[in-house]
């Protein structure tokens, strides 16, 4: 009976014990982004080599230091008391707010799925940790907090040092770099220009200088800030590199395309601006009385090269899809004969700009004819898409 007894006890005795999780939390998924290590984490040795991977990427990285603390409180306690501990890192979203805060959720319930801890003890960095207390709180009882913040030394070099980290960060990381770069370079263009137009130009030599340095620090800022020079490398390397016919085709026919959509604007604002009377109007009213004619005569001077520009770009893409059997060449050519009517309404559109007596009727049949034309035409390509179905099979991918 002693040993039934004792045998029992030795059963009950684990289920008993608490069961504790020391948790990590990574909010903006530096673990993820830096060392490419997918979480959630669990367990000791697998939160010690991701915090490796991680430090030896950024030895900087605060996470790094937060998920060495958390495997120290695992080791110190896992000595010292009889419960269950396990530890774990979680991480969000770089994209921060609701997408992070779902993923830590997310992750979380899967950690408490296999480990079913009564309490938490919470290792963060201490950087927003009003925002992650209510998310774990909600679901498991947190029963500590521990910030790991790293120390730094105060003398003025390392000061300089850490600002200098952070001044970098500002100006190399797209996430700020947008904000802190490219919103002034915008708004020092934006004034650049104003001052250039003669909104509160002074006539002198100092003045025109100003102007000039805006638009250089403008320009500067703007270009660094969302990485312009980047994408028109990459675009120019894009443009470029086709060796398959039809995608040459397509980069042939968008390039054509852009280049009249450009032409004809330039012509329509030289024909504007020599008609606007000089000097210009400082005032918004005199602007407000001018906008119908420098709209209209924008439409009417520009419609037909666009039309042309983007009809180009569309028919470079029906070649394409005609030569590779894809099945979009039906829908293309519907947006072939949408770009073709547009000209009919924009026109029309123009003409009252220009001409407010004119009336409005021959607007509104352009776009009851135009909806009508659109419809037929689309419904007649459908017909004939089944009809030469086995032709246009195309791959899945394309279809989809």
């Amino acid at each position: 009976m002693a040993r039934s007894t004792k045998s029992s006890e030795s059963f009950r005795r684990p289920d008993s014990r608490e069961r504790i999780l020391i948790l990590c939390v990574d909010r903006d998924n530096d673990i993820g982004k830096k060392a490419n290590v997918k979480t959630p984490i669990v367990g000791r040795n697998q939160n010690m080599d991701a915090a490796l991977k991680l430090i030896l990427t950024d030895p900087e990285e605060a996470d790094a230091n937060a998920m060495f603390e958390a495997i120290r409180i695992y080791d110190g306690l896992s000595r010292k008391s009889n419960e269950v501990y396990q530890v774990a890192t979680i991480a969000g979203s770089e994209m921060g707010g609701v997408e992070a805060d779902r993923k830590l959720v997310s992750e979380l319930k899967g950690v408490l799925k296999s480990f079913p801890a009564e309490g938490i003890i919470l290792v963060t960095d201490g950087f927003s940790d009003e925002d992650i207390l209510p998310l774990v709180q909600s679901r498991v009882p947190v029963t500590s907090v521990r910030r790991v913040v790293v120390k730094h030394s105060e003398s003025i070099e390392e000061t300089a040092a850490v600002f200098s980290k952070y001044f970098r960060m500002l100006i190399e990381d797209p996430r700020y770099s947008k904000m802190a770069l490219g919103l002034p370079g915008l708004l020092l263009i934006v004034l650049a220009a104003l001052w250039f137009i003669g909104v509160f130009i002074p006539y002198d030599i100092s003045t025109w200088a100003w102007i000039a340095a805006l638009f250089i620090v403008g320009s500067y800022l703007l270009t660094r800030g969302y990485r312009l020079d980047e994408k028109v490398i990459n675009f120019y390397r894009w443009f470029t590199k086709a060796y398959y016919i039809p995608e040459l085709i397509t980069r042939f026919s968008l390039g054509m395309g852009l280049i009249l959509i450009g032409i004809s604007l330039y012509q329509a604002w030289s024909y504007v601006a020599g008609r606007i009377p000089y000097p210009w109007p400082t005032d918004m009213s005199s602007w407000l009385v001018l906008l119908p004619f420098i709209l209209g005569n924008m439409i009417s001077r520009s419609l037909t090269l666009i039309t042309i520009g983007v009809g180009t770009s569309i028919f470079g893409n029906l070649i394409r899809y005609l030569m590779e059997r894809d099945p979009r060449f039906w829908r293309t050519t519907t947006m072939l004969v949408t770009c073709a009517w547009m000209w009919v309404i924009f026109n029309q559109v123009s003409l009252i700009l220009l001409y407010p007596e004119v009336p409005p009727y021959w607007l509104v049949a352009s776009i009851i004819a135009g909806i009508v034309v659109v419809v037929a035409f689309d419904f007649s390509t459908h017909r004939l898409s089944k009809r030469y179905k086995e032709f246009f099979g195309g791959s899945q991918e394309a279809k989809e």
